[in-house]
């Protein structure tokens, strides 16, 4: 079994910054991709930001050069640092993590940006 925490979201000014946590519990063997994923309203869930087991990692284009994704194996947590945000990043964050051929997702965690 398989449970995501996560943590770090809030409100913060346009500029400002937020690092979001996703811990996950149980054993990380297995674990082959770690992810972030973020819903507006009204809009379809996209895929923010991934991390490899390998450590490659790959950014949505519209948060390239401002969010990092990296990864704690002792504290099997994934992180999300997010700088310069803009109020079109304000949307419900969430982590996913594949394990084998599993999908598990957190609850997720707002991010609101005000102008």
């Amino acid at each position: 079994q398989v449970q995501l925490a996560e943590s770090g979201g809030g409100l913060v000014q346009a500029g400002g910054s937020l690092k979001l946590s996703c811990t996950v519990s149980g054993s990380r063997f297995g674990i082959n991709s770690r992810g972030w994923f973020r819903q507006a309203p009204g809009k379809q869930r996209e895929l923010v930001a991934s991390i490899g087991a390998g450590g490659s990692t790959m950014y949505a284009d519209s948060v390239q050069g401002r969010f990092t994704i990296s990864g704690d194996n002792a504290k099997n947590t994934v992180y999300l640092q997010m700088n310069s945000l803009k109020p079109e990043d304000t949307a419900v964050y969430y982590c996913r993590i594949v394990r084998n051929t599993n999908v598990y997702w957190g609850q997720g965690t707002q991010v609101s940006v005000s102008s």
